[in-house]
Parts: structure tokens; sequence; C-alpha cells
């Protein structure tokens, strides 16, 4: 009987594993070999040099500053964006006022491209034109920060950008576990005399605990990644001051061709995300309430 079940799965699975395999195993393994050569991209065979590229990276000055400016992205933007999203998201199903105008207007962002918000955002800083130095010499102060040409503040500038742009996503996912805890739970809570503070740490948060271990899997990426809106804003600059492994990797393989490097490092980044991922649910694994 076990045998012929699977062989009536086998015929079905076997097109879905060979796609997967072709498109994405090969692809995975053959990076990993390249990741070992010296290649430029024109030569036929890349020629193997074993571990040199990563004893390289060890002391590449650069690399480890875009890692760095990645673990302030990874500090910050779970803090600022989970706790904003997770406001919104309770202060809504609250029913305030407006409560639908704030619903569209924080998801809104979600449906931009990030190449438009970068482009969008590049205007509002812009020291000359932009929004935000028009408002503060309007208030008097005659020399604004130029905010994506200082390294001091470019990079916290960026972070404002991602927050804006990613909150709405996680203020829907907050809303839908919010939507799905009973009714029940808060009317017992209001005849105790609890208020909104103490509903939300006593009730609402707790249940949404597999909602945030989803969300900080999802924001990891996002600050392990942030090329986008960092090449659309800055390309990295000013001095590397916003440089991350995303755009380190993108300027070695295809300003420089050196792709058994660039290869290296996107290794490392891979190697990173899944061990944070493993981490975080590691960390945060407890028991499921069920409702």
């Amino acid at each position: 009987m076990r045998r012929n079940k699977y062989g009536i799965i086998l015929p079905f699975l076997a097109p879905a594993l060979i796609l997967y395999s072709l498109f994405v195993i090969y692809p995975y393994a053959q990076a990993m070999y390249v990741a070992f050569t010296k290649w430029k991209g024109l030569r036929k065979s890349p020629r193997f040099v074993g571990l040199d590229n990563f004893e390289k990276m060890l002391g590449d000055d650069k690399f480890w500053n875009a890692l760095s400016n990645n673990l302030i992205y990874l500090v910050f933007l779970p803090i600022i964006t989970l706790g904003f999203a997770l406001f919104m998201a309770f202060m809504i199903s609250q029913k305030v006022r407006f409560s639908n105008f704030y619903r569209v207007t924080f998801f809104f962002p979600q449906v931009m491209s990030v190449v438009a918000i970068g482009i969008l955002w590049s205007f509002v800083y812009h020291p000359t034109i932009g929004i935000f130095s028009s408002l503060l010499k309007a208030v008097g102060i005659e020399n604004p920060p130029i905010w994506l040409g200082d390294p001091d503040t470019a990079l916290w500038s960026i972070v404002a950008v991602t927050v804006w742009q990613s909150a709405g996503f996680f203020m829907v996912i907050f809303m839908a576990g919010m939507l799905s805890i009973p009714k029940s739970l808060y009317e017992a809570a209001a005849l105790d005399g609890a208020g909104r503070g103490s509903t939300f740490f006593r009730i609402t948060f707790p249940l949404l605990w597999e909602n945030t271990r989803s969300s900080l899997v999802f924001i990891t990426v996002i600050a392990m990644d942030m090329f986008g809106i960092t090449f659309t804003m800055t390309q990295g600059g000013p001095d590397r001051s916003t440089d991350v492994l995303a755009t380190l990797l993108y300027e070695h393989a295809f300003l420089h061709s050196r792709f058994g490097y660039a290869t290296s490092i996107a290794m490392v980044y891979f190697i990173i995300v899944i061990v944070l991922t493993l981490l975080i649910f590691r960390v945060t694994r407890r028991e499921t309430i069920e409702f």
C-alpha cells in the first residue's frame, strides 16, 4: 500500500522538483562554488582560489563598514518599525476617529516601488528645494542639515524612509491578528475596569506573539538587505556612511567585475540571514495560546 502511494505521488511531484532543482538548487550550488574562485565574469572557467576571498574579506575595511551599517539597521528598524506599526494597529482597531483614513494612509507607501520612494524622498531631503530644509529655513534655521550629504545624518535619514515605507505592511499583519482575537476577552477586561494600556499588554500583545515572530523575521530580512532604497538615495555614500553588504556586493560584481569576491560576500550575507532567522525562531519560541 505504501509503495503504491509513493508510486502515485512521485509522478506529480517530479516536475516541480525538477524545476526547483534547476532554477533554485543548481544556481545556489553554482554560486557557492564561484565564491571560492577568482572570476571576472568573462572567462569560461573560474579559477579556484580556495578560501582566499574569505581571507580577503576579513581584512577588508569596506566589508566591515557595510556590515556594521547593516547591524545598525538590524538594531533600530525592528524597534522603531514594529513598535510604530503595533501602536497604529492597536489604535485603529480601537476605532479612533479617522481610523479608516489612517489605515489607508499608512499602508499606501507599501504599494509604491522602492525606486519611486527613493526618488521621492531624495527630493524631500534636497538641501535647496526639499521640504524639510524649506521648513527649517522658515522657522529661522539658516543652515539646515544636508540630510543625504552628511555622513552623520544620511543613514538615519534612510532609517526614517524605511520606517515610513514598511510600517504599513506590519500594521496590516498586526491588525489581522487583532481581528482574530475574540471580542469577549476585551469585554471581560472592560468590565474589570482595564484601560487601553493594560488591555494591550495583558491581552492583545500576548495573543499577537506569532504575528510578532513573523514580523521580526521579515524586518530582519529588510534590515540585512536595504539595497533598493540605499542605492536609489545615496549609492552607499557619502564616504560609505550608508554602504551595506548588498551595495558593496553590487559594486564588486558589476562595477569592478570581481564576481568571485562578490559571491563570497553574498554567501556570508546568506549565512547571516539564515542564522538570524533560526535564532529568532529559537529565542521567541513559546507555547501557542489557543483561543
